[in-house]
């Protein structure tokens, strides 16, 4: 599977969570950029100030699955917020969830499964964006995952980004559960990479960037977040893969 399903979320910090959510997603984007994959937002979720609380975008063609699968886990940043007066430093996170996209052969999901509702798509602060209800709520029913989509202007579109979206969790749901059956020795080989796991930070004040699961760090935060994962990318997949 080549293509690859990337979901961001702020998470705790508020606004400063959201903001460095929307960071995350400029530094994949500019990444795929500049390895030529192709990319389509599939859902957004915007803040009045210009932050994400949740964004999930698709990246073909390449070695993107590949590249980005040690990406899963929690992120943490450590700066000095633009709305700090006092200049204190302040934590905050966001979570990033790599689900490489099935093949059709992969997940099969009957149409009697599904519950399909439209809605008016919002943008920051709530306010709606359109008037028609182009934006699309799909509830998985075995398994109760509930995807979204309002990043098209169309119905159809937003149903046809949900799906795919819907697809690439419920075989997310598969794997974690096979994993759930595995022996503790044997997860433990295999590694979790988990939501839940605190995997980087980005420290401004020192212009560092930390990966804690193989103590390494790397400087020129600007510079990596505007795509340049290329040392990153290389080390995790030498000292993990």
């Amino acid at each position: 599977m080549s293509s690859v399903i990337i979901e961001i979320r702020a998470g705790a910090g508020g606004e400063e969570a959201a903001l460095f959510a929307n960071s995350l997603f400029k530094m994949y984007s500019r990444y795929a950029q500049h390895k030529g994959w192709k990319q389509k937002l599939l859902d957004s979720h915007p803040t009045d100030l210009g932050g994400l609380k949740y964004v999930a975008f698709e990246l073909k063609d390449g070695d993107a699955a590949s590249s980005l699968k040690y990406e899963g886990g929690v992120h943490r940043v450590q700066r000095i917020p633009e709305t700090e007066k006092s200049g204190r430093i302040h934590t905050s996170t966001a979570t990033v969830a790599v689900l490489p996209k099935p093949d059709d052969v992969d997940v099969k999901i009957r149409p009697d499964e599904l519950k399909i509702d439209s809605f008016r798509a919002s943008g920051p602060g709530g306010q709606y964006v359109n008037k028609k209800e182009t934006a699309v709520r799909i509830t998985h029913l075995p398994t109760g995952i509930v995807v979204s989509s309002q990043s098209e202007r169309n119905q159809l579109q937003n149903k046809e980004n949900a799906m795919t979206l819907l697809s690439a969790k419920i075989l997310e749901e598969k794997e974690r559960k096979k994993m759930q059956s595995l022996s503790s020795e044997r997860r433990s080989q295999i590694g979790g990479a988990g939501r839940e796991e605190k995997i980087r930070t980005y420290n401004f004040p020192q212009d560092r960037i930390t990966d804690h699961r193989i103590k390494k760090s790397w400087y020129r935060i600007e510079k990596i977040l505007d795509g340049d994962l290329d040392k990153i990318v290389a080390t995790l997949h030498k000292k993990i893969g």
